[in-house]
């Protein structure tokens, strides 16, 4: 006759609510990443209005040819929003990953799955950095009104960005040593991909080089969206592939590195 026991579900289905929930809640307990989203992203988008409000700019959207003249007022508030999503979110998740990495490895050792815990960590990744991004994406709002599809357009420019410094954040987690060097090529980073962008500051923002730019994607799917009434999927499908290169190599050294204390003790 079979017991209970033999009716629960498989230790995998068991453990990963427990882990998805400690992943996040690592990831959104950072009080100081929580102030920066709340007060920073309002104030940094009153800024860049007001220096480039009403200045027009001529922006190239890559996949079509055509060169769109913008308000340079808008265009700069959409890059402001992916150079605070890019901080934000790759800050979030570099602080979470290094600093519960010692604690994921004595849970593989304790029997927790290592696939358990990636699944976790990326779906965590996935929750937080939409989250940004959405709240960057509202803010928005209060500063310039464009249409429906526009605003969707912005709002998936800054989740993909979101997602790839997100997937970042987790690879420079796994990897770097100290606070100050991730800290450090995480803001560095994402100001000059993101300022690259803009022809307000950068007079070779329409040059071809920038498409080698995480950024590049994201920025021309907003920017297409909101200014030329066109949906650029394949450069959007970019910044989704620069955020699968990123958690792929980030997963694969965390793997690595619980596998080889779990065989050490």
């Amino acid at each position: 006759m079979r017991t209970s026991d033999t009716r629960r579900p498989p230790v995998a289905y068991r453990q990963f609510p427990t882990a998805l929930r400690f992943s996040v809640r690592d990831q959104t307990r950072n009080r100081l990443a929580g102030l920066l989203l709340v007060l920073f992203v309002p104030t940094w988008y009153l800024v860049m209005d007001a220096l480039a409000g009403g200045e027009v700019l001529e922006f190239k959207l890559f996949a079509t040819g055509d060169v769109l003249r913008v308000d340079g007022g808008r265009l700069t508030l959409i890059t402001a929003g992916l150079n605070c999503v890019t901080m934000i979110a790759g800050f979030v998740v570099f602080d979470a990953v290094r600093k519960a990495l010692a604690f994921d490895r004595r849970l593989v050792f304790a029997g927790y799955g290592q696939a358990t815990l990636i699944g976790a960590k990326t779906l965590a990744v996935v929750v937080v950095a939409t989250a940004i991004a959405l709240y960057t994406a509202l803010a928005v709002l209060f500063f310039w009104r464009p249409s429906a599809g526009g605003w969707c357009a912005v709002l998936a420019g800054f989740t993909v960005i979101a997602l790839t410094y997100g997937a970042l954040g987790l690879l420079l987690g796994v990897v770097v040593k100290r606070d100050l060097e991730g800290f450090f090529l995480i803001i560095m980073g994402g100001l000059m991909d993101t300022f690259l962008q803009n022809p307000l500051g950068n007079p070779l923002a329409n040059e071809p080089a920038l498409q080698w730019f995480p950024s590049f994607g994201p920025m021309q799917f907003a920017a297409g969206g909101a200014f030329g009434g066109t949906a650029l999927w394949g450069h959007l499908a970019l910044g989704l592939l620069w955020a699968a290169a990123f958690s792929a190599v980030g997963l694969a050294v965390f793997w690595i590195r619980t596998r080889s204390r779990n065989r050490a003790r």
